[in-house]
């Protein structure tokens, strides 16, 4: 039965995020978590789990190009794991490369600011994750 996913694009600074709707049709973007501390943080990710009834949190794994986890893999790795005690969620990590180029070229497009302060470029990276996600669980 098709469930909410949140979907995380994790990131040192910001944490872009976006919500599939109740059919696991679409994905949403969601306000940028600009980061804090690591409670704070997992208790902000806490509370729109909770809120948006989600299911399954989707985290970006930043891989290299030749498919290997790079140095952020690890960090993603950990702070997924923190979130999925801290919620009882499961969580699933999906291949995240290329989203952040190709959210920075769609918003350029459309001439939406991808400056490091509006979290817009996070947002979209967000939602192109869960887009990739729910496209790849529907074929």
């Amino acid at each position: 039965m098709p469930a909410r996913i949140l979907a995380i694009d994790y990131g040192k600074k910001r944490i872009g995020l976006a919500v599939s709707d109740p059919l696991g049709i679409a994905a949403h973007g969601l306000d940028t978590l600009f980061r804090t501390r690591l409670r704070e943080d997992l208790e902000t990710l806490a509370a729109i789990v909770d809120q948006r009834e989600v299911e399954l949190i989707l985290f970006g794994n930043p891989l290299r190009l030749d498919g290997t986890d790079s140095a952020a893999s690890g960090s993603v790795r950990r702070f997924a794991h923190q979130l999925q005690r801290r919620t009882g969620r499961p969580v699933e990590f999906w291949d995240e490369r290329l989203t952040s180029f190709e959210a920075e070229q769609l918003l350029r497009e459309m001439q939406i600011p991808t400056g490091r302060h509006t979290g817009n470029l996070d947002r979209m990276a967000a939602m192109l994750l869960l887009r990739s996600y729910l496209e790849a669980r529907s074929a």
